[in-house]
Parts: C-alpha cells; sequence; structure tokens
C-alpha cells in the first residue's frame, strides 16, 4: 500500500478500532521522524529538558498532525508532520518557561540597542558601535551574546516555526484576501531577514537549524571555537529579530 494509499483508507475508515490499529501502524512508520527532530533540539535544549521529553511532545505533534493532515493539499506527510513535531516540542519548551528573567531582559535590551543603531546608521552596527551605546567593553558585549544566545535561540525557533506553520498549512480557499496577504507579507519578511546575513552567518545558521549540527561541530567545519560559533550565531538572531520586529 503506497502512502496516499493509506491516508485515503485512514480518512475513510468508520470502524474505530480498525483505525485506531492503523494510526498505530502510521506513529511506528513515522517515530524515527520525531527521534530525529528531538535530537536536533536536544542539541541546544539538553542542560535544560530530557530527550525522552522532547520525544514524547514531538508523539503529540505526530498524532496531532495524523489528525490534521490533508493528503489532497499535495503535501507530504513527513514534510507537514516535521512541522507539527517541531512545533510541539517548542510549545512545550515554551510552557515550561525555564529561562530565566535576567537572561531575558539581557536578550532585549542588546536587541533594542542593536535595533536603535540599524535604524540611525542604516546598516548593521559593529560590536565596538554596541559596546559604546552600553557603556561596556566589546569583551563584556561578546560575553552577553554568549549569555543570551540560548534565549535569542529559543525566541527564534517559536518566531520561525509560527511563520513555517502559516507557510504550510494555510492554504486553504477560505482564507480571505486580508488574511492571505499578511501571512504572504511575514513570509518574505521572514526570507528578506535572512537574506539579510553576511555568506558565514547564513552557513552558520543553515548548518545549525537545517542540517542539526552542533557548535562543536560547526565550529570544526569553519577552524573557529565554539565560543565564537555562539557569538556568531546569537547577533544573527538579533539581525533576523530586528528585521522581523521592524515588519
Amino acid at each position: 500500500m503506497n502512502e496516499s494509499d493509506i491516508w485515503v483508507k485512514y480518512k475513510s475508515l468508520k470502524d474505530k478500532n480498525l483505525k485506531s490499529e492503523l494510526k498505530k501502524e502510521i506513529i511506528l512508520k513515522y517515530i524515527k521522524l520525531v527521534k530525529i527532530i528531538s535530537g536536533r533540539l536536544y542539541n541546544y535544549y539538553g542542560s535544560n529538558i530530557e530527550y525522552d521529553d522532547l520525544v514524547s511532545y514531538g508523539i503529540i505533534g505526530l498524532i496531532d498532525a495524523i489528525e490534521k493532515y490533508d493528503y489532497s493539499k499535495n503535501i507530504k506527510f513527513e514534510t507537514y508532520a516535521s512541522v507539527r513535531i517541531r512545533g510541539a516540542i517548542i510549545d512545550e519548551i515554551r510552557n515550561l518557561d525555564w529561562i530565566p528573567r535576567s537572561i531575558r531582559q539581557k536578550s532585549k535590551l542588546i536587541k533594542d540597542v542593536y535595533s536603535k543603531l540599524e535604524n540611525k546608521l542604516g546598516r548593521e552596527p559593529t560590536t565596538s558601535e554596541i559596546a559604546s551605546e552600553l557603556n561596556k567593553s566589546e569583551s563584556e558585549v561578546l560575553k552577553l551574546l554568549e549569555e543570551t544566545n540560548i534565549y535569542n535561540v529559543v525566541s527564534l525557533e517559536e518566531e520561525l516555526n509560527d511563520n513555517f506553520k502559516i507557510q504550510i498549512e494555510d492554504t486553504s480557499s477560505d482564507i480571505n484576501p486580508e488574511e492571505s496577504l499578511i501571512k504572504k507579507d511575514i513570509i518574505e519578511s521572514l526570507k528578506k531577514s535572512l537574506d539579510a546575513l553576511n555568506e558565514r552567518e547564513r552557513l552558520i545558521v543553515s548548518l545549525y537549524y537545517y542540517e542539526g549540527f552542533t557548535y562543536k561541530e560547526i565550529g570544526k567545519i569553519l577552524n573557529i571555537s565554539e565560543s565564537r560559533i555562539s557569538q556568531i550565531h546569537s547577533k544573527s538572531i538579533l539581525k533576523i529579530k530586528a528585521r522581523l520586529e521592524n515588519f
């Protein structure tokens, strides 16, 4: 039975027991996808949450995807489920609220300064300029970027995930033109934000988010330290978020 046949059968089954059995088969078929996504997210949430918990959250997302998947939209289930699984994990992590308020405040401070300088200068501010605005040394700013990196990653994950949900799910004809235009603009804004990164920043973001590489692995590829990867990544997130916020 090919994939489309499975979904036609699943959606048409009336017998609850038979449908439940088929759902179990689908869950077992895609449990590996849950583990892959959980493993990637564990790379940077691992010090705060157990891998098994991430898998549990992901399974909830997978079950949700099975119920809501519409095979007639010509989107692969694996693609659709990936968004739902990742979203379910991120939503649960968001609900845990384990990031200290002090880190949130530091992240907001440096993001606000970055946005202010970018608007004032009409270009990306340097670390030196950020340091001057904050009345700190460059090394203190770099340390601040490292300290706030995990929160910046979490908040950007939420942003990317929420926008990707819009992109992949909202294809139905019952969306009014105004909503459709707003969603299209959000997606375009996100693309432009990513395009604004320089080559090395784009590479780090790509390796980290799309390939699931750790800072250590990226550092080996680029021949720079883990902490430097963390700093560049954190600053890249500031650039992306500043542009999304301007939108």
